[in-house]
């Protein structure tokens, strides 16, 4: 039959995942990193999802689709609920509630703070902030981090902050996509290599591909890697 149904630009899309909270039929996923329509017969039609997307990837198209389906959205959507029952608190792993059990005498403490110094080389450090040609972005090698990052991991300013221009953001909290502003950096700018650190969540897959589509939209070939940070504060790669 020809009804009413939802599609997804994935050039639009930042992989933010707010759709998927927004659809309440479980009709959308995250498919490396981008938000995918899984069944049609689990969408309705009626575009809950259409207003969550802060890059307007998401619209209505009249094609053949299978007839939504209530009976097995239902059936899908009550395993969800078993699902997050037994491993999450709610549907979003980055809203997982947990806790960490750190132990530190205080003779480590000590030498933790002495040891401690700001890596910080420029101001602003937001992605929407910064502007596309700054001094500091010249012959820069240029950190491109989740904000939750430096929170996760202890020793993110030696690390990774060292020796680099950095930028933050959080694709799932601030409006748009990074994507354009990026390309813009890269364009404007002699950047030597480009590293992103990202949190191990769904919508942390929005600031990698922005960066990526940057990259390729930029033109310019500039060595580049990605290291995943987990929720608890390890390096998972």
């Amino acid at each position: 039959m020809v009804r009413q149904i939802i599609t997804i630009d994935r050039e639009k899309c930042n992989g933010c995942g707010l759709c998927v909270n927004a659809c309440h039929e479980g009709a959308i996923g995250l498919a490396d990193g981008k938000a995918v329509l899984l069944r049609d017969d689990y969408c309705d039609g009626l575009g809950n999802c259409l207003p969550a997307c802060p890059t307007g990837a998401i619209t209505f198209e009249n094609r053949e689709a299978l007839e939504y389906n209530e009976t097995e959205v239902k059936k899908n959507m009550e395993q969800k609920e078993q699902n997050q029952e037994e491993k999450l608190p709610c549907g979003c792993p980055g809203s997982n509630a947990k806790s960490f059990n750190r132990k530190e005498t205080e003779a480590h403490a000590e030498a933790v703070e002495q040891a401690a110094s700001t890596q910080l080389r420029q101001w602003p450090v937001q992605i929407k902030l910064v502007p596309v040609k700054a001094p500091y972005f010249e012959n820069a090698n240029l950190l491109v981090a989740a904000d939750c990052a430096a929170y996760a991991y202890g020793n993110f300013h030696n690390k990774f902050m060292r020796n680099k221009i950095t930028i933050i953001g959080c694709p799932k909290l601030d409006e748009g996509d990074y994507s354009e502003k990026l390309t813009a950096i890269l364009k404007s700018n002699n950047i030597k290599s480009v590293t992103v650190i990202r949190m191990e969540v769904p919508c942390c897959g929005g600031i990698e591909n922005a960066v990526k589509i940057a990259l390729r939209d930029s033109g310019k070939m500039i060595p580049w890697q990605v290291v995943t940070i987990s929720t608890d504060g390890n390096l998972l790669d």
